[in-house]
């Protein structure tokens, strides 16, 4: 059991025996009586938790989680509860930050973002649990006001994801993020299909076998570059069955580790041919010449398509292999292009399908099919009859005449009426 006692200035202080049957205080200040009443009621259960070994009951957990730090502190001191972590914005996200060593290099640069612009907003020194919905409402406005759809929908989803650790972690006791909606990621300003009219404007363009390979595997494989690049190698190549073997950096987190099957395509065949039969025996890598941390493939292929004479288009890597999934959804089913290509189906419909023109020419010129369907079909019906009552051999002689009249009804496009008078 606790007890309260109240000291002569007013200060009332909250006195408990501890599992080692050491007495321990916890000064409260200048407190009500009912607020005294409460917080030992809370120390009582603290304590019997401490003592028996046994987790808190919900509704202890739950208070603990929603006191301010000055108390927390307090009951810390005394052993009640776990020293709390610095629940100040800045001093959370380092620390978060620094304990994500299983991110890779690139999503570690996107939490550092997000947390320049939330110190930017709220400040280093701001308590994380004075932070409400409203606030956070306010930040995401105040970043769609400066950046684009994109990048405040990327840097939205991170900020969740810092608020939702840190509830779980029972930092704060809500998260003021939860009903955040980031904007849309997809921006369809940047979608590009590169024809392939332009891919081959731009392959001349190439100053040999290699960089014809990096194009044709971006534009006709729909690899990932650099990432799927630069890990492809020549004993990942199956030759007899026409396929080989990717690794995304990127998906390997995934059930399958990021490793999926891609078919040899006929666009693809003659570079790799090409490449392998110029590579020195040994050679590990496809892509062999240019490699290292200080190649920049895309400023060279901006140099490559101003070449050709072509418009470098907004996205020079993504849109080459948001084309060719694009090209691939139009002759197979999604899921089987999905495998291919390394995203979901989701990913897919948001950020890569594109409709292109050769869609509505193939949409116009499909109304002329249609409309010769009925006709030939009904030529087709009234000889079908014909052929059927060609096999019995009493009617052989008048079905001679009747084939010869639907045989002359179709060479003059006449629709067939039967052997009916006409009225």
């Amino acid at each position: 059991m606790a007890s309260i006692s109240k000291g002569p200035d007013g200060h009332r202080t909250i006195q408990f025996i501890d599992r080692d049957r050491k007495r321990k205080s916890i000064r409260l200040g200048k407190a009500s009586q009912r607020l005294a009443e409460s917080i030992k009621g809370k120390v009582e259960a603290l304590n019997a938790a401490q003592i028996s070994r046994c987790p808190l009951d919900d509704d202890a957990a739950r208070w603990v989680s929603q006191i301010g730090d000055d108390l927390a502190a307090k009951l810390a001191a005394v052993g009640l509860v776990a020293e709390r972590a610095s629940t100040l914005l800045g001093d959370f996200l380092d620390s978060y930050i620094a304990r994500r060593t299983d991110v890779k290099p690139n999503t570690r640069r996107n939490l550092e973002a997000c947390k320049a612009r939330l110190v930017d907003f709220f400040g280093a020194a701001k308590p994380m649990r004075e932070i409400s919905p409203g606030d956070a409402d306010a930040w995401l406005l105040w970043l769609r006001e400066r950046y684009a759809n994109g990048t405040a929908g990327r840097t939205a989803k991170r900020a969740k994801q810092f608020f939702r650790a840190a509830v779980r972690a029972r930092l704060i006791p809500s998260d003021s993020f939860l009903d955040v909606k980031p904007p849309t990621q997809a921006n369809e300003s940047r979608k590009f299909f590169v024809g392939r009219d332009a891919a081959r404007q731009v392959m001349e363009a190439c100053p040999d076998a290699e960089w014809r390979l990096i194009f044709a595997l971006c534009r006709f494989g729909g690899l990932r570059c650099p990432s799927e690049l630069m890990l492809l190698e020549w004993a990942n190549v199956d030759w007899e069955k026409n396929r080989f073997l990717v690794h995304a950096p990127k998906t390997e987190h995934h059930e399958d580790g990021g490793d999926r099957w891609v078919p040899i395509f006929p666009e693809l065949r003659p570079h790799l041919e090409a490449v392998f039969d110029q590579a020195e025996p040994g050679t590990v890598h496809v892509i062999h010449q240019r490699r290292g941390t200080n190649l920049n493939l895309r400023t060279q292929l901006q140099r490559i398509i101003r070449r050709a004479g072509l418009t470098a288009w907004p996205k020079l890597f993504q849109n080459l292999r948001a084309s060719r999934q694009t090209e691939l959804a139009a002759e197979y089913p999604l899921h089987v292009v999905c495998a291919w290509i390394g995203n979901s189906e989701a990913i897919a419909k948001r950020h890569y399908l594109q409709v292109t023109e050769s869609d509505f020419v193939r949409a116009a010129n499909s109304g002329a099919v249609a409309l010769q369907n009925p006709v030939q079909s009904a030529f087709a019906g009234n000889c079908q009859e014909v052929t059927e009552m060609q096999k019995a051999p009493e009617n052989r002689g008048f079905m001679q005449v009747l084939s010869t009249v639907c045989k002359s009804l179709q060479d003059n496009g006449i629709p067939p009426r039967g052997l009916e008078p006409l009225s």
